[in-house]
């Protein structure tokens, strides 16, 4: 951990790791040219067994191989979206397209069709590579549908025909992207509810990965499972880290607990993780199996607190502490990570400290000063991570990223002079179900079509399994017959995808109301908590 003694709430940056601009196209050379027969990539099937691999000299002319079919279609500084579950062609896509000198757009293969044709539009992405199924729902009539109105979507096409993929390659010319450029834009949401694609740079999404991979334990010749979305931090901390350190990466299908734990006692690898709802049913699952983990040397948690139950539950399974993980997608992601020697009371009532190269600072909401130490504000974080900024989205930026270089999280928190950060609460109205960020104006929006709710108000409920889940509270509209949970949940399943979905439908005659006339959700979530909602 960091020896540091802070005087108020500020903690600067820590160079603890080599800085260096670095790029995909970099990277696959050094690690090909450093360990040529390293595994980089393997293949987990969806029914749990191992598929293809590569080395690293083979996925170096894999990429580049890919890379010329995909610049044969797409000029430089083309955006293409990626529309599918984890898969080695997701990995290759990525690797390919940055030596093409493309940004991926990535995105949530659970999207329906209106969700994929925002993202598109917004993005101005003129293809989507996209996977056969996505948990059973095909992926093809979804992009069809999607991109039906979108001309500038030029290019459909299933990335597992591998003939369609690399046509081309004899055709066109490699040109690697630099390191300021847009890798990748990740679509996230604020308190408006509209997505806002995040403009991640390379250099800054490469250096912040490999560093929490570095904490995390990450050696060359090492080993990674990840569980979690490669069209996010699957992607960001996982496959960059792992491309970063010269590690393996064995991206899961999808996750299974039990499929999980099977492949940990076969294939042995050694680092592995995922929010604290995996967590919890990965520990069940080796209770139940007496299975041999004993592999892992490290795992990571993140997205919400680990309570204590499941650090002491998890270390005894696999015989190593959690490390807890704190980031947002505007930071590339990782902003705050916890350290292998933590205390148990640090690993459960803290988010860790600030990652490598970053400023990290806790300022009062009304004024922006720097708080004293323990005193709650935002957290803030500065550095070579930060994004670009919001795609086509000036406004946003600037009230995210403030005139003196620092990303307002939204996150309410204290730091120790230590510079162990804890969080507090959220200044934003975002709902974390599981991995996934949820925001209530979205979600709101699309229930207020229905013509029976005259108001309502969406907000997070504590839940055992997932952390939160959505609870909606509505008033009838005068005259309307009230429709039952089953017709409400099949009227937001045809405009949202499956885990926006609320939890609990609870009508009411009136709302609990700020002076200034607004809804008070919080009032509403801890009234159904202490169940005076019935």
């Amino acid at each position: 951990m960091y020896d540091v003694q802070l005087q108020d709430s500020y903690f600067p940056a820590q160079a603890d790791t080599p800085f260096r601009k670095m790029t995909i196209a970099g990277l696959l050379q050094e690690q090909a040219d450093a360990r040529p027969d390293t595994l980089a990539l393997r293949e987990l099937l969806p029914d749990g067994q191992m598929g293809r691999e590569w080395t690293y000299v083979e996925l170096q002319a894999e990429c580049e191989k890919l890379g010329r079919a995909l610049a044969s279609r797409h000029a430089p500084g083309s955006r293409i979206a990626i529309y599918a579950m984890n898969c080695p062609e997701w990995v290759l896509t990525q690797y390919g397209a940055a030596l093409a000198g493309l940004t991926v757009v990535t995105v949530n293969p659970a999207f329906i069709a209106p969700e994929l044709a925002y993202v598109l539009k917004q993005s101005g992405a003129e293809a989507v590579y996209h996977g056969t199924h996505a948990r059973g729902t095909p992926l093809a009539p979804i992009a069809q549908e999607a991109s039906k109105d979108l001309p500038a979507v030029t290019t459909l096409m299933d990335f597992t025909d591998l003939d369609a993929l690399f046509a081309g390659h004899d055709r066109g010319n490699l040109a690697p992207a630099g390191a300021d450029d847009i890798l990748q834009i990740q679509y996230t949401s604020g308190t408006t509810g509209f997505p806002k694609g995040v403009l991640l740079r390379q250099a800054g999404i490469l250096q912040n990965n490999t560093d929490t991979m570095l904490r995390w334990g990450g050696e060359p010749g090492l080993s990674n499972l990840t569980p979690t979305p490669l069209f996010h931090a699957g992607s960001s901390c996982f496959m960059f880290g792992c491309l970063g350190v010269g590690m393996t990466f064995i991206p899961m299908p999808h996750f299974d607990p039990v499929m999980m734990i099977e492949v940990i006692e076969r294939e042995r690898p050694d680092l592995t993780g995922g929010v604290p709802t995996m967590l919890t049913m990965m520990v069940d699952e080796v209770k139940r199996s007496g299975r041999d983990v004993s592999s892992v040397r490290a795992l990571m948690s993140g997205a919400s607190m680990v309570a204590p139950e499941l650090a002491r539950a998890a270390q005894d399974s696999f015989g190593v502490p959690i490390q807890v993980v704190y980031g947002q997608t505007e930071a590339c992601p990782v902003i705050t990570f916890g350290w292998a020697s933590d205390s148990m009371e640090d690993r459960t009532q803290t988010i860790g400290q600030p990652i490598s190269h970053l400023e990290l600072s806790i300022r009062n909401v009304d004024d922006s000063s720097v708080c004293a130490l323990g005193e709650q504000g935002e957290i803030c974080a500065r550095g070579y991570n930060l994004m670009a900024g919001y795609n086509d989205n000036p406004a946003a930026t600037a009230e995210t990223i403030d005139s003196e270089g620092w990303l307002h999280t939204g996150d309410l928190g204290t730091i120790d002079a230590r510079g162990y950060v804890k969080i507090t609460g959220r200044v934003k109205e975002m709902i974390i179900r599981g991995a996934e960020n949820l925001f209530p104006a979205e979600i709101e929006n699309a229930i207020l079509e229905h013509p029976a709710v005259a108001e309502l108000g969406v907000a997070g409920i504590p839940d055992e399994k997932w952390g939160e889940v959505v609870a909606c509270f509505m008033r009838l509209a005068e005259g309307a017959k009230k429709p039952t949970d089953d017709e409400l949940k099949a009227f937001i399943r045809e405009r949202l995808s499956p885990q926006k979905t609320p939890a609990h439908w609870i009508w009411v005659d009136e709302f609990p109301m700020t002076g200034s006339g607004k809804i008070q959700k919080f009032a509403m979530a801890d009234a159904f908590v202490a169940g005076e909602y019935g």
